[in-house]
């Protein structure tokens, strides 16, 4: 875990260069589409750093997360026999995919809220609504809904509770970093016992 807080303090240090929110665009863009790690371990020192830029930070991964998610969801209408399954396979979920078929098919707009807003695993979702050609619109739309309320609702708890939250981090990085983990791999084996 000390290895884990190196990297944290790194962010913190790095997040106060000006192309900054340039680099949380692209971690955000391509954690939609293909990327394994979340824009959040990039959107929360970034905040801490300059909280008064909280919701052009929020604004910045809601926007490139979206499109992320476009790209994904075009991978998923015209890729998915080469990229598709080299994605969805890395992730060892190929063989959910077939059964995850028949949950899209009754919540899909359900599975983007939740996936949107919780640690799942984004992309997976994105590539799932093109292969399964879920409207696009409901797609962006759902999308924008669901990452937007889960960057803004970062943003406006880091703005208000900033300095409390950052020794809490401080504190518990440890625990809070294991917190973290388990959700989002356990989210990955929930998708594979479905």
């Amino acid at each position: 875990m000390n290895y884990l807080k190196k990297i944290y303090d790194w962010t913190l240090l790095k997040s106060k260069h000006p192309k900054a929110p340039w680099f949380l665009g692209l971690i955000s863009f391509t954690e939609s589409s293909f990327f394994p790690i979340p824009p959040d371990i990039i959107l929360i020192p970034m905040i801490i750093t300059k909280k008064v830029n909280a919701f052009l930070y929020a604004f910045i991964c809601t926007v490139s997360s979206v499109l992320g998610g476009i790209f994904g969801y075009l991978i998923g209408l015209y890729l998915f026999s080469s990229v598709g399954t080299i994605i969805v396979d890395y992730y060892g979920l190929g063989d959910q995919f077939t059964i995850f078929e028949n949950y899209y098919y009754q919540y899909g707009i359900w599975i983007i809220l939740g996936a949107g807003f919780t640690p799942f695993p984004f992309k997976f979702v994105t590539i799932a609504s093109g292969v399964f050609g879920l409207n696009i619109f409901l797609f962006i739309g759902f999308s924008i809904l669901s990452r937007g309320l889960r960057f803004y609702l970062i943003a406006f708890l880091l703005r208000m509770f900033g300095e409390v939250i950052e020794k809490l981090i401080n504190k518990y990085f440890n625990i809070l970093t294991s917190i973290f983990f388990i959700l989002l791999i356990g989210s990955i084996v929930l998708l594979k016992i479905i």
